[in-house]
């Protein structure tokens, strides 16, 4: 169970919404800024202050890709693997990514500093192969370039 100061916050979150259901999206969104994922222990505490099942909670955060049920790192990392960018090496560009980060798709790092996933498209298909970090575009990313784009992020460290 997650200690009082952080049920706290989940109680700030709901009190900021006044209690409502038909806030849940939003209540979820602030929910995963306070702890970078869904907390289960949080997601309980929702359900009980709410009235309302568990299951609405988790169809709720599977259903929408923005929100995550496994604690994320700092960093969230997401290549793209659409078509243009396949094309233009994105295979590769995860390869080396995966490489240096020393974990595949959907993991997080040991450090909790990185996490890393794949897409279908970003619709940034004239920038292709692209890598987006913290919502930062780093287009026409080749296996070269993406040692540098990391330690980027690294230097800002945790």
């Amino acid at each position: 169970m997650y200690n009082t100061s952080q049920m706290k916050k989940v109680e700030n979150i709901l009190r900021k919404y006044g209690y409502q259901r038909s806030r849940i999206i939003q209540i979820l969104q602030d929910i995963q800024v306070e702890f970078n994922y869904l907390p289960k222990e949080a997601l309980e505490y929702v359900s009980q202050e709410l009235k309302m099942p568990l299951s609405k909670f988790y169809s709720v955060a599977t259903f929408y890709t923005g929100f995550s049920l496994n604690p994320r790192g700092k960093h969230l990392c997401t290549v793209c693997m659409g078509t243009a960018c396949h094309v233009r090496g994105a295979a590769n560009v995860l390869d080396r990514i995966e490489e240096r980060l020393g974990i595949t798709s959907g993991a997080t790092t040991s450090d909790k500093l990185f996490t890393l996933e794949t897409v279908n498209c970003l619709g940034a298909c004239a920038l292709a192969p692209i890598v987006v970090i913290d919502g930062e575009y780093h287009g026409q990313t080749t296996v070269d370039k993406v040692d540098g784009v990391i330690d980027k992020y690294e230097k800002k460290g945790s």
